[in-house]
This record gives structure tokens, C-alpha cells and sequence, in this order.
């Protein structure tokens, strides 16, 4: 199947001032989140990108502009399943305060079981259900993308830290109360290659390094050798 990029936003207004944004709206990139963008943008114009979709929140918007900037202004689809966690009563409040709820804990963790206070002006869920909502939607846009473009094909995915780390956990195999393991820097690239028997997982919070080898990871892959390579050659 296709090949999906997913692309962390990057440093926003809520990174600096140590708020959880969640759907707050109005938070943009500050100065150095614009430079890494638009240094991402460089990075991704050497790809085939068939197609960009991004979560709805501003900052995710200015992170896919710059992608599609390199890439003869690509238009950009908008799925709200790749939306920030929805945190309830947690939206907009200061980190170093959330860090003395009992329910940080659990965050950290035993994600699996966190649920997030409901809000009367923001939705809450819980992680499980934000882990399942977007990998169902990275599933699915996927097989499309597949379906339009081919098996070679790659996409991007603009979403957020959280979101990224739970599709990369189900990539990876593993519970989602791992999840926290998982490192997803600003403005990184993480690449999953989906397949009728299994994903591949071929980058994880990539902020600088070359991509231009993707297109050659994105062959159909076969079963892993000893050794740790895929395919059908001998492993090292």
C-alpha cells in the first residue's frame, strides 16, 4: 500500500507559553516554528508527494502550507480525525498546573485508561478513543490514496504530537500504553509503509535527516530477514 508521512506540526505559541492547546483556537507557529516549516518544505520537495491532509487546527494549516509550497502548491485536504485530542476541561490550562492532577498520572502512565474531564466549552475523550479515531483515519486514507495513485505512492499527514505517536504505536505493534515511549519532535517526519500483512515503520521523529531514500522504501516489502533488513536479501 501507499506510503504515509506524518508530519508533526511546528513550535506554536502553546509550545512556548507551556499551555495545553488541544482545540484552542487561534494557536499559530511562532518564529521558530515558521523556520522549521519552512525548512520541512525544502526537505519534502525532492518527494512525489501524491497527496497532503491535515487536522484542522491553525497550526497544522501552516504546517501544510509550507509542505505544499515545495510541491507546486499541492492542494490541501482537511480531515478532522486528525484533530489534537479533544481534553475537555484540560484545553488551555497551564502544563506546570496539570502536572498536579491525579489524572497526569494516569497520562503518562496507563494512557489506555485516560479520559479526559468534559468541558462546557471544549469536547473531552479519552486517549483510547483519539488512538482509534486516527488510526482508522490514516487506515483509510491510505487505501485511498493507494486507489487513486498506486502502491508506490506517499502522502503526507499533518497532525500533532499525540496523534502521531498513537498511529505510530499501532504501527509498531505495540499497547498504546507505551505510547509515551515514542518521541515526536516539531516539524518531524515519521514515515509508516502499510501492507496487507503488516506495517513498516521506516522513520521516527526525523527533524533533519535525508528523505530522498523514501520513494526506494516505499517498494512493496517483503518478509524481514535475519539481520534486520526487509525483503528477500540477506541481513548484516
Amino acid at each position: 500500500m501507499a506510503t504515509v508521512l506524518l508530519v508533526r506540526h511546528g513550535r506554536s505559541t502553546s509550545n512556548t507559553s507551556g499551555l495545553l492547546a488541544g482545540w484552542t483556537p487561534g494557536v499559530e507557529l511562532d518564529a521558530t516554528g515558521e523556520q522549521q516549516v519552512a525548512d520541512l518544505g525544502i526537505r519534502l520537495e525532492q518527494l512525489p508527494v501524491a497527496r497532503i491532509v491535515s487536522s484542522p487546527l491553525q497550526r497544522c494549516q501552516q504546517t501544510a502550507a509550507a509542505v505544499a509550497a515545495g510541491l507546486s502548491d499541492l492542494s490541501i485536504d482537511t480531515d478532522e480525525r486528525l484533530g489534537e485530542c479533544h481534553y475537555g476541561a484540560w484545553t488551555g490550562r497551564k502544563i506546570s498546573e496539570l502536572v498536579k492532577d491525579d489524572l497526569w498520572r494516569t497520562v503518562q502512565d496507563h494512557p489506555a485508561a485516560a479520559v479526559f474531564p468534559p468541558s462546557p466549552d471544549f469536547e473531552h475523550e479519552s486517549l483510547a478513543q483519539m488512538s482509534a479515531r486516527t488510526v482508522a483515519a490514516v487506515r483509510e486514507i491510505d487505501a485511498a490514496v493507494e486507489a487513486a495513485h498506486g502502491p508506490k505512492a506517499i502522502w503526507v499527514a499533518v497532525s500533532h504530537g499525540d496523534v502521531i505517536k498513537a498511529v505510530l504505536a499501532d504501527a509498531l505493534g505495540s499497547h498504546l500504553d507505551q505510547f509515551q515511549r515514542i518521541v515526536v519532535g516539531p516539524a518531524s517526519v515519521s514515515a509508516i509503509r502499510y501492507t496487507a500483512r503488516r506495517p513498516f515503520v521506516l522513520r521516527v521523529n526525523d527533524s533533519t535527516g535525508d528523505l530522498s531514500d523514501i520513494p526506494d522504501k516505499a517498494e512493496p516489502t517483503g518478509d524481514a530477514t535475519p539481520g534486520g533488513e526487509t525483503g528477500t536479501g540477506s541481513g548484516d
